[in-house]
């Protein structure tokens, strides 16, 4: 018998590795299963698919890396993560770090609803252990795609832990007291964040060149989601919106960068530069309170977060399929549930 070639030498008896080069300079890859005639069958370009495939061939069991969890998230976190945005990778990664001592070492065919449902009941941290159930979910849909398991997804149907969405309103005095403290960029960031609506890494990635016509453009980084916002009121006239961003752009007009959002120096407003701002000049709204006697407001300025500025602007707006719209929603329920945080509006009885 012949010896196999080198870069055969990986694969199991039978498959084989062609290339060939392409126009555009790279090598397209591909693995077959070569029978006992000498017939090739293609396996495709996916190394684990085309070992699963062969296995199939050769009526033997599907290879053990392939069928056990570990190697499955190996598979996830090497081809499916990098096509997410950059926090969705982030929080993932930080949900796999918690389910891989689990489930690292379970065949993917004997996970049961009972086990993911005992996994959800032993974590502490209820509302990260939904996030973390989801994730591996996807998981398993990905496996099946995969042609790794024929099993249903056992994640389907585990209820998962009660959450109470978040309900803290900044009303007037507590964005007042953040506001004063606030050095510029932070104060446009805020008013920037309110009259949009956006989530904070959306304003902060919010540039000159958005700016079209009467509308300023977004594109929110989580959903996609496209939203073209007035710059001007019914009469041509620009209303808040427009205004703010006339008076960031001549405010950065000394600077090259194209970001509304830029520190004193020019450079664009990072999280973490935004979140440093944040925190200062929170506590020191908080200390003026204390110091002032006003405990119930010093409480209330500790609790305001910078991701509490797009319900505060939810909640602000009458209409609430206009707050939808601004905030990307494709239904109202979502806004009215999760970011409407001021109550129905009542006459008094007299």
């Amino acid at each position: 018998m012949r010896p196999r070639k080198t870069e055969n030498r990986d694969l199991p008896p039978g498959m084989v590795r062609r290339k060939r080069p392409r126009k555009n300079g790279t090598v397209w890859i591909g693995f077959y299963y070569r029978d006992a005639t000498g017939k090739e069958i293609a396996l495709g370009c996916d190394l684990d698919i085309a070992r699963v495939k062969w296995a199939e061939l050769e009526a033997k069991e599907k290879p053990a890396d392939l069928t056990m969890m570990k190697g499955i998230f190996d598979r996830y976190i090497r081809d499916i993560l990098p096509k997410k945005a950059a926090r969705t990778q982030k929080d993932n990664l930080a949900e796999l770090k918690q389910l891989r001592p689990m489930f690292d070492d379970a065949p993917i065919d004997s996970i049961t609803p009972a086990a993911i449902a005992g996994y959800r009941d032993k974590r502490t941290a209820k509302v990260r252990a939904n996030r973390e159930l989801a994730t591996l979910s996807h998981v398993f849909n990905m496996a099946r795609e995969w042609g790794l398991t024929t099993r249903e997804n056992p994640c389907q149907g585990v209820r998962k832990n009660k959450e109470k969405p978040r309900d803290y309103y900044a009303n007037d005095a507590v964005w007042e007291a953040v506001y004063k403290k606030a050095p510029p960029e932070l104060k446009e960031a805020m008013d920037l964040a309110y009259l949009t609506g956006q989530r904070p890494a959306d304003v902060l990635m919010m540039r000159r060149d958005d700016v079209e016509g009467d509308y300023l453009l977004v594109q929110q980084n989580k959903t996609q989601q496209r939203i073209r916002i007035f710059m001007v009121n019914d009469d041509g006239k620009e209303n808040s919106l427009g205004e703010l961003i006339r008076v960031i752009s001549e405010r950065n007009a000394q600077h090259s960068s194209s970001y509304l959002i830029v520190n004193k120096h020019g450079k664009r407003m990072t999280a973490a530069m935004l979140r440093k701002r944040w925190d200062e000049a929170r506590e020191q709204a908080k200390n003026s309170a204390i110091s002032e006697e006003d405990s119930l407001l010093a409480s209330r300025i500790a609790a305001f977060q910078f991701r509490d500025i797009r319900p505060k602007a939810a909640s602000e707006i009458k209409n609430i399929e206009d707050a939808s719209l601004l905030l990307g929603h494709s239904k109202s329920d979502i806004t009215k549930r999760v970011y409407r945080r001021l109550g129905a509006t009542a006459k008094p009885s007299k």
